[in-house]
């Protein structure tokens, strides 16, 4: 068996601070598990690695599409193990860190045998959220999968059509179909280590990196990209990037995109932090009660991480034994 260390949170939890110190402390390489960052040129809304920090420490699973190609939990999974494969060759500890739950999960577990597309379904669902809104489409995937529902934003309309799609093609929840999975990784001995901050902290560090965001010139970044790519790349509806389009077709004030992306940002915190407590129903977790950058949460996931290389080791040993 191999050592596999998995770092995930919600957002501005500290994973990649965490990652990063673990990375030089072991000799590790980080792969990124993130849903957004998998695309090129959008580096401020989605907090990457400085290129500082990729030359400390070698990233994977970065900069991997343009905005205007698609990026499936399928297509991040493939590109991980691949990834994980390059490492283990080299000898090499893996860390993967990220707060895509979906893309960990295709990753680690393998996707459900998900049915074929319906495109005239989707054409209908699509008709009826540009009618009656994107709010009213969430209501019936909520009807048909609350789990979903709670994990899935209104806004992202792509997704909420493929659950739904999914949901009535098999006649039962998506989520349940979720828990089946398939094709599972295996050769590796993963140690999950799960960020739980306070949640006032978090909000506070959520508040201030939005802010930077904008600061550092999300809406000029943002700019460029429609420029390039055009403005209906789904990328572009993520939180952060939306609110910076919304200030550039002036239906926003700066000031009022900054307010809604905090505010977007702690919903979804809200959901990661949901979906990595069911996680925890399913794999054993090492909650770390603080954020990535605290000593005493580094402290503590250094231990982990030590105690787990010796014990995957030590295994390694029982199965081939020295002559």
């Amino acid at each position: 068996m191999l050592p596999l260390v998995v770092i995930f949170g919600a957002t501005a939890s500290g994973k990649t601070a965490l990652s990063l110190e673990l990375a030089q402390r072991f000799g590790g390489e980080i792969l990124s598990c993130d849903s957004v960052a998998v695309y090129r040129r959008m580096e401020l809304g989605t907090a990457k690695p400085s290129m500082t920090e990729r030359a400390f420490v070698p990233h994977h699973l970065l900069d991997l599409y343009d905005p205007n190609e698609v990026c499936t939990a399928g297509d991040y999974a493939r590109h991980g193990r691949s990834a994980l494969a390059e490492l283990a060759e080299r000898g090499t500890l893996p860390i993967i860190a990220g707060g895509t739950g979906l893309y960990l999960r295709a990753l680690l577990d393998g996707l459900f045998a998900a049915p074929p597309r319906d495109e005239s379904l989707r054409e209908l669902l699509r008709e009826r959220a540009a009618k009656r809104g994107a709010e009213h489409l969430h209501k019936t995937l909520a009807r048909l999968d609350a789990r979903a529902a709670e994990l899935i934003h209104a806004n992202d309309v792509s997704k909420v059509v493929r659950a739904i799609e999914v949901s009535l093609a098999a006649r039962r929840p998506m989520t349940e179909q979720w828990e089946q999975g398939r094709d599972a990784l295996t050769g590796y001995s993963v140690l999950r280590l799960g960020l739980a901050p306070p949640r006032d902290e978090l909000y506070r560090r959520i508040n201030e990196r939005a802010a930077a965001m904008f600061g550092n010139g999300l809406v000029e970044e943002t700019r460029q990209l429609i420029a390039d790519f055009g403005a209906g790349c789904r990328p572009f509806t993520s939180l952060g990037y939306l609110q910076a389009a919304a200030v550039l077709d002036g239906s926003m004030t700066e000031e009022q995109a900054i307010a809604a992306a905090q505010q977007g940002h702690r919903n979804y915190a809200k959901r990661q932090v949901t979906w990595f407590r069911r996680e925890a129903e399913l794999h054993p977790v090492q909650w770390l009660r603080g954020v990535g950058v605290s000593d005493a949460v580094i402290a503590e996931a250094n231990a982990l991480v030590a105690t787990h290389l010796e014990a995957t080791a030590a295994v390694g040993q029982q199965d081939h034994p020295q002559v």
